[in-house]
């Protein structure tokens, strides 16, 4: 990237070869990398979820996901937890209705949330090592 304001993106060739791997969505190192990034409002860690624990939560919340790839929904989870659990979103029951609604919304074009994620991180100035997460 040029720099941090600009919406003139140089793409570096590893950041190429993971997006030809797993499109716009998160592999496992890429949703780990994300996660160690997380924080609560009160300063405290997040922790990643595994897709066993997640696909078990969204079945007993009675949810199916239509539109999940990879650990797309996992991030979200997590995403969640940071953002909004306690506050606008008040329990786990609502913070899985909240993936749903996040994973599976009608006008959301492919990658979407990959994509808000990477330019969270180009704006922050956190540099992404794309070799690694391969």
């Amino acid at each position: 990237m040029r720099n941090r304001d600009s919406l003139e993106y140089i793409i570096p060739d590893d950041m190429k070869l993971y997006l030809s791997n797993y499109g716009r969505h998160f592999n496992k190192k890429m949703y780990e990398f994300a996660v160690s990034n997380m924080y609560r409002s009160g300063g405290q860690k997040v922790s990643t979820i595994g897709k066993t624990i997640f696909d078990n939560k969204m079945k007993q919340y009675g949810i199916v996901l239509e539109n999940n790839v990879l650990y797309d929904g996992c991030y979200v989870w997590s995403m969640c937890e940071a953002d909004f659990l306690g506050s606008a979103v008040p329990d786990e029951q609502h913070q899985a209705l909240f993936v749903k609604n996040l994973i599976d919304d009608p006008d959301a074009v492919d990658g979407q949330i990959f994509n808000r994620f990477y330019a969270d991180m180009c704006l922050q100035g956190v540099p992404i090592d794309w070799e690694y997460m391969l």
